[in-house]
């Protein structure tokens, strides 16, 4: 097994070159994390989607514009922040000309995690948010129910902070059979969960 990288800049070397899942097979490219290395607060989402694995940033398509949009609305855009997900390559299912997103397997969540361990170790942020169940599972090493722990601030070993929220992409999922009513409710417990972030984090909202 190879060594920890010791900054980010090695770090990204070295996950372009992961091989520890068959995923790096049929994706673009490999999608590190992105930000500062003092960021205060680290986002971590399930995996990149299409727009994300062709520009090989995270966060990049429709699901990372709400995020960044309630990050700023939650009054977070004044803190130093870094986005991340759990897998960091695209899995995906081929349906004609589209490349669909398909969930990653606990395997392929846990084989995945030396790399974003290494980043909580370098980054060392005062509070991770992971954004859905696969991304709790890559932050916190287990399954999680998200209605059991969501909006919570949960403790690890080593005094690291945790809280679960849902992915931006199902306030996406939704549009289509929800009302204008259950759109605003789903977006506005959203919000909230991101504001018990920043009042952990002291800022006010």
């Amino acid at each position: 097994m190879r060594e920890p990288a010791s900054n980010l800049d090695e770090l990204r070397s070295a996950e372009a070159t992961c091989t520890r899942c068959p995923l790096y097979q049929h994706a673009t490219q490999v999608v590190p994390g992105e930000g500062p290395r003092d960021a205060r607060i680290m986002f971590v989402g399930e995996q990149p989607g299409n727009d994300e694995d062709l520009r090989g940033r995270p966060f990049v398509g429709p699901a990372g514009r709400i995020l960044h949009r309630a990050i700023e609305e939650a009054g977070l855009d004044r803190v130093r922040f870094f986005v991340t997900n759990a897998v960091k390559h695209f899995k995906f299912e081929v349906r004609g000309k589209r490349r669909l997103h398909k969930r990653p397997n606990a395997y392929e969540v846990d084989r995945c995690r030396w790399w974003l361990d290494q980043e909580r170790a370098l980054v060392k942020p005062d509070l991770v948010v992971a954004l859905g169940v696969t991304a709790a599972r890559g932050v916190l090493g287990r399954t999680v129910t998200l209605a059991k722990v969501r909006g919570e601030i949960l403790s690890q070993a080593g005094g690291s902070r945790v809280l679960v929220t849902i992915h931006p992409s199902y306030l996406l999922r939704i549009q289509s059979d929800a009302t204008e009513a259950e759109k605003a409710d789903a977006y506005q417990r959203f919000l909230h969960d991101l504001r018990v972030c920043a009042n952990a984090l002291h800022i006010a909202v």
